[in-house]
């Protein structure tokens, strides 16, 4: 988080309001999502993992342009 300037903050905020854009129930050990949020105007994504009574943050980094449309859909 702290090498693409995502404070603990932006994180929360990004979860709250994000938008789930792809969900992975077969993950291990936890079914994860893909969360879409936005900073500052600028598209980020979220993998975070769901346990019995845990949130796991996998990964957090902004939204490539090449590879998405609208932020929402991988390009093919």
């Amino acid at each position: 988080m702290a090498e693409r300037g995502v404070s603990t903050e932006d994180l929360i905020c990004l979860i709250i309001n994000g938008e789930i854009i792809e969900e992975y129930p077969d993950d291990f050990p936890y079914p994860s999502s893909l969360i879409l949020g936005y900073i500052l105007g600028y598209a980020f994504h979220v993998v975070a993992a769901k346990g019995r009574n845990l949130v796991k943050i996998v990964t957090v980094y902004r939204a490539d342009e090449e590879k998405w449309l609208n932020h929402r859909t991988r390009k093919t």
